[in-house]
Parts: C-alpha cells; structure tokens; sequence
C-alpha cells in the first residue's frame, strides 16, 4: 500500500574540519558502539558526530592497518586511490598501546570457538578448573613443574622476535656489550633493571637509570643528561623534569660504564620490556628475563607492570598521587615478580586467573594509554567510585546476548582471547577471502591487514625523512631571475599574498639572484607557481617554479590528486588576508556567500596567532566554484585576495606544519643506512601498498549498501619513533559514493 515511501537511508555526518579533527579513543568507541548497539544497552550518539537512522544501517565493518600510520598513509597516497576517494570523513587518531580494546572495551565476556579457557563464572572466585590449568599460556609455555631461573631466560630467538639489542645485530653498531659471558646456573645472581626516558630529537633517550639486586637493594639510581635536545620530558610518567636535570653533568657513556662495571659475569637482567630499556641504554646483555612475555598471556598480549604487582605481589606501584614513576620501585617490582614465579612455579601462577582478575578489577587508561589501576582498598568498592567515563564495558558482549556474533579477522592476532569467531590467518589474501565469505553474516567485523613487520618499524625514520623532505620541497618555490639590487621586500609582500611564508632566502649562486621561498601551506606554493608564474615582480619577469629533484617528479600528478580528494571537495583556500581580521570579521564579509557552511582559520602552532589565509566549506561543490570566481580579486580591508581549490583543508594542514617544522637530521649514519634498506625496498613496498587498497576495495564492493565503513591506521608509538594515526569513514553509498 505504500510502496511510494522512500526507505529512510543512514547517513554519517561529521564536522571534522580544520581544529576539530583530532578524535580520541573514547570518542571513537562511542561511534562503533552506538553503531553497533544504536539506542539499546545505553548506547548514546556519539558527540562528534552523528548517525542518522542507525536502526537502518546493514552492518559495522572496520578495517585496522597493522603498524601504520598518517604517514604511511600520505607517503603511499597515489596507491592508495580507493581510500582517497571514497571515504569521505577523515581524522587523527592519537595511537594506543591497547588498540583494540580501546575500540570494542575491556572485559569481554564471549567465549571464541575452540576456546582454550573456560573460566568459573562466579563472581567472587578467580580460581580456573583444575581441567583447565592444561590450557592455561603459561603452562602451556613452561609446564606444570617449577623449574630453575635458567628455564625462563630469554632465548637468542625470543629476544631477536622481542627487539632485544643483540651482539652483531646491524641495528646495535656503537652498543655497548656488558661481557657477561660466564655459563649461567639456577644460582646466577638476579638484578632489576629500569629506566625512565625523555623525547629527544634522536627518539627516546635516558633520564634516569635504577639497578636493584636480588634483595631489593638500590645499587644504582642516577639521572642522566640527554645528548640530543629534549622536547618533551615526559614528566607525568618519567617524574623527571627540566629543572632536575640543568645541574646533572652524568652522561649515557657513564652509566654504561659504571653498569658494565657492576655486573657479575654471570648476572641475569630483569625487567618489564626490558628491551625498551637496554635499547635506550645502547646496551647488550646475554642474559634477560623480561616479566611481560613470563607471566603469558594469549596472542601475544602482556600484562602491565603496576597490575602484576599488584595482583601478585600485593603491592601498590605507580600511584597517581607521586609525580611519574620511580625506576627502583619498578625495577624491584619486576625482580619480585621473577623471583615469584621462580620460586612457586607456573601451577601456582596459572591458579591466580590473571585473566579473570584483569577482568573484574578493569584497569583504568590515561590519554598515553599508560595502564592505572586506582589504589585498591576494597576491589568492589574502588570500582564502583570509578568516574563513569573510564569504564568501557565490551559492547561485542551485548551482540553476542542478542545472538549476533561479531567477525574478528587478522594475521597479528587481535587482543581479543575472549571474543567470538576469531581467526587467524598467515596472509592478507587469506584474511580477505575469509572475510568475503564470514562478513555478509556479521553485522559487526573487525578485519585486520598488514604490510608485515619487515617493512614497518624499523623503516619508520626513515620514512619519515622521506615525506618531510618531499613536504619541503613541495612547499618551496624558486623565482627569478632578479636584477642586482633588486628590492626583497616587494618580493615577500607578493609572494606573501599567496599565503603564509616560513623562511625567504636569496640564492646567489646563480648568474643572476633568485629567491628561495618556502610556504607553510600546499595551497600558497601552488598559488605562487599559478598566478606569479611569468609575471612582473620588483622590476623583472620572473619564472616560478618548485625544486627539481628525483621525489618531485610526480609533483603535478599528487597535485592533482589531492585537488580530487573526496575530503577536499566543496573546499575552496583563500590567501592574502590582513592578520587583524578575526574569524568574526571573516565570517561577516564571506555571508554573502550562497551554501558557506564553515570557515576555518589556521593559527600558528606555537604563537597561536592566524596565518593571512583561511579554509571555505560549501555545501555544494558548484557553490564552491561560484565562490571561486568572485573571492579571485575581490578586496577586503584594502587587502586583494587570491583564491584556489583546496589541497590540504582537513587533518592534514596540521600535521603538514608539524612536519615542516620538525628537525630532519635524526639519527645520523643509522638513518642513512635506514633510508639506504627503505631504497632499495620502495618498489616492492609500493606494490603491496597498491594490492592492500585493492583489498579494500574489493572487501568495500562486497558489502551491503548502508553499511557502516571505517579504516583504521592506529599509529606508531615505539622506539624507532612515534606518528598519529588516521581514521577514513562513510557508510556505503552515503552521498553516493562508492567504489570505483
């Protein structure tokens, strides 16, 4: 009878333009779990932004790209051609070191096929059945019996998988080896070691060492002074800050020194990621026992430091009230654990239920996702005066009660030992194929690809030189050639009609001057090369041009790429605007402007004063265009303003200027030989590239219309460097897109 009525379709909205473009992990786990969920189990709209009609939406599908990041993203951008033109809303994802809980919460209570643990579902007992002990991680690695201090160091192997530093290893050139060579016994003595690190222009560096020996005694504990610049002391976790290390003269060469000096030949390292440590300490030892990989846990996972201790040991560690962490407590608390679970055995380690304990007494994480437990007195009690905002139940949970069971997809292995219809696959291939098969009949999937460790971490330096280098070269215009004596001024009051300078420089090499301008947005070189291209500035008729270089040669093609971004639609540049005008004045004088819907007004990150440029969202991309015509010399305040399609409007002018004013020597002849593998590597990592967003796309085609799609690069947070992450979203044919 009504035939005629249109079925409502949903539809995803999102203001993510110019500052609002940064989303944390709460607010994403708000998203997928409104839209999962829509208005039951309490499930509220997210507050950045909003699904229309989610009761209508097919499914959820989410696609995480293992270990990488924005920067992966743009440094592959002309392969990765469905993404850039199908997803719409993008933003920055700050990266965590618990990805996937941070999506779907913490305490899943669903049991996988084939599980390999069935807990006793009583509240108040923690204890698994004896049946289950033989499923159990750690006695699955260790066995049943106790076993001596030497069964739980770590092998040449593990260490080598774990990025332990490692004698000969050509990432270790300059290290330091401790020359504990002495044949290890169940007597060989055991010392904690920690260390608290600062970011530094070479990546992370020492501030303060501790050393504790097998009674708990502190032998050492020394700030130390960074080689590099420090940019960020990271006080909140290491305790340390500026002032505390202005009068420390000790150097890393002394500390390697002195702990060289202090350990027996025969001594066993033991830490929490103790690789972390030896790696910032540029140091090699034989011998390590590293307590997050022996108290195991399934697929990889680890616990945190401050819940083993406390879990175990009784011990508070890390507490909120003390500034940072103090290395001698951690690196006691370590040696403890070890000595724990050499003295009573896997059995009685296995019998605590870790896993369960985690579960009830949900750790609580900070915005560096650093794990805190709040001080226990009563587990209850403390849990039930937890602010609400930290406790993310596992919204799978409540698909699973309902009957749907949630599709989890990769070849790492996800954190989800819990979770229902797990899989585990050796290729992206395989995990595709599955996919196609296993999501039509979930209506909520996580699939996770990866490039493969070969080609991430430890290229991610160098990489990132990479794109900065191009970013520089693609924000720099070389013009001339001028007469001698030429006036300078007139050239930066022109050329900064196009839009904000950071550096002007005359280059004199050459038969006549010409003059060296690098912009701070994409947008202004290409205005500079458009419209002052062969015209009359101070004086001469000059060229314009960007540098000529390897990387550059395909320039024009990104150029033209980005201009036909999906993201970039509707958006429109303009330049040349007085710095005194507000973004009230701006919006006054561009309301007559049919469909504006938003102005954005770049600001300096460091003096947070607006650059002489903004951004223009349309409604319509015919708006836009009409825009385009009349903003090109149109005049306010006196002031002639040039205009051009956008480039960069979204997330990405930020992370452009980030870049730009990065430092780019890091690391010295390690970055060198870095970029030298990356090299020789490139072509076949471009490939992959290509095929992986040709597996997007064929997974996208695959699914039902109205399905809710969102991609994922969590980001890199290590030791070889830290970038944000990048989320693309769009519900399938949301405005009519969809793949090409």
């Amino acid at each position: 009878m009504f035939y005629w009525l249109k079925e409502k379709s949903p539809r995803l909205s999102a203001a993510l333009f110019g500052e609002d473009c940064e989303i944390s992990h709460d607010q994403l786990y708000e998203l997928l779990k409104y839209a999962a969920l829509g208005k039951r189990h309490n499930a509220a709209q997210p507050s950045w932004c909003r699904i229309s009609h989610q009761s209508h939406l097919a499914g959820v599908v989410v696609i995480v790209l293992h270990e990488m990041s924005q920067l992966h993203f743009y440094k592959f951008y002309l392969q990765f051609k469905h993404l850039r033109r199908v997803f719409r809303h993008r933003f920055i994802l700050t990266p965590s070191t618990n990805f996937f809980t941070s999506l779907y919460g913490e305490g899943a209570n669903l049991k996988p096929q084939n599980t390999a643990q069935d807990l006793t579902s009583t509240g108040s007992e923690c204890i698994p059945k004896n049946s289950d002990l033989q499923c159990d991680p750690i006695i699955r690695k260790y066995g049943i019996k106790p076993q001596g201090l030497t069964s739980y160091i770590l092998t040449l192997e593990e260490q080598r998988k774990n990025d332990y530093p490692i004698k000969g290893s050509p990432g270790c050139k300059g290290y330091i080896y401790t020359e504990c060579d002495q044949q290890r016994t169940d007597s060989s003595p055991l010392f904690g070691l920690d260390c608290e690190m600062c970011l530094t222009a070479k990546g992370n560096e020492v501030t303060r060492v501790s050393l504790v020996d097998a009674q708990g005694q502190c032998l050492l504990d020394e700030l130390v002074k960074p080689e590099s610049r420090v940019m960020n002391y990271l006080t909140r976790f290491s305790g340390v800050t500026k002032k505390m290390l202005l009068p420390v003269k000790t150097r890393l060469s002394d500390i390697q020194t002195r702990l060289k000096e202090m350990l027996p030949h025969d001594a066993v390292l033991v830490g929490h990621s103790l690789n972390a440590d030896l790696q910032a300490l540029e140091m090699i030892h034989p011998s390590v026992i590293d307590t997050s990989l022996l108290f195991a846990r399934n697929e990889g996972r680890r616990f945190k430091l401050k819940f083993l201790a406390k879990a175990v040991l009784g011990k508070e560690i890390q507490c909120e009230q003390k500034l940072g962490h103090d290395p001698a407590e951690d690196a006691r608390a370590a040696l403890e654990l070890a000595q724990f679970f050499i003295e009573q055995g896997p059995a009685k380690v296995a019998e605590l239920n870790l896993e369960m304990l985690l579960t009830t007494e949900k750790p609580a994480e900070d915005s560096q996702n650093k794990a805190a437990l709040q001080p226990q007195g009563c587990r209850v009690q403390k849990q039930l005066n937890e602010p609400p905002h930290l406790s993310k139940p596992c919204f799978l949970d409540c698909l699973q009660v309902t009957g749907q069971k949630p599709v989890l997809l990769g070849r790492q292995g996800l954190d989800s030992s819990d979770l229902c219809q797990s899989n585990l696959s050796t290729s992206n291939k395989q995990i595709l194929q599955r996919a196609l098969e296993d999501v039509p009949l979930s209506t909520f999937s996580i699939i996770q690809f990866s490039l493969g460790p070969e080609y991430i971490a430890s290229h991610l330096l160098a990489l990132c030189e990479q794109v900065r280098s191009k970013l520089a070269d693609m924000l720099t215009v070389y013009a001339g050639p001028f007469e001698e004596g030429f006036c300078l001024h007139s050239v930066k009051k022109e050329f900064g009609r196009c839009g904000p300078i950071q550096s002007l420089a005359v280059v004199t090499e050459t038969y006549k001057p010409y003059v060296c301008i690098q912009y701070e947005v994409l947008e202004a070189a290409q205005l500079a090369v458009e419209s002052l291209n062969g015209a009359e500035v101070a004086g001469s008729c000059i060229k314009v041009q960007r540098p000529v270089t390897a990387a550059m040669l395909d320039c024009d093609d990104l150029i033209k790429e980005l201009e036909l971004d999906v993201e970039n639609e509707g958006v429109i540049y303009v330049a040349g605007l007085k710095k005194s005008l507000t973004e009230r004045d701006l919006q006054e004088e561009f309301s007559q402007l049919k469909d504006l819907e938003t102005l954005f007004l770049p600001k300096d990150l460091q003096s947070g004063k607006h650059r002489n440029c903004c951004f223009l969202k349309f409604q319509e991309s015919q708006s836009a265009a009409d825009a385009l015509e009349v903003i090109n010399g149109w005049t306010v305040k006196g002031r002639k303003l040039r205009s051009r399609n956008a480039l960069a409007s979204g997330h990405l002018w930020r992370w452009i200027w980030q870049m730009n004013h990065s430092n780019g020597k890091q690391g010295g002849h390690i970055l060198y030989e870095k970029m030298e593998q990356l090299s020789d590597s490139e072509q076949d990592l471009r490939k992959k590239v290509k095929k992986l967003d040709h597996h997007i796309k064929k997974l996208y085609r695959s699914l039902q219309n109205n399905t809710l799609c969102v991609v994922l690069f969590p980001g890199v947070n290590s030791r070889h460097g830290a970038q944000p992450g990048l989320g693309l979203m769009a519900v399938k044919n949301d405005g009519g897109r969809s793949a090409h």
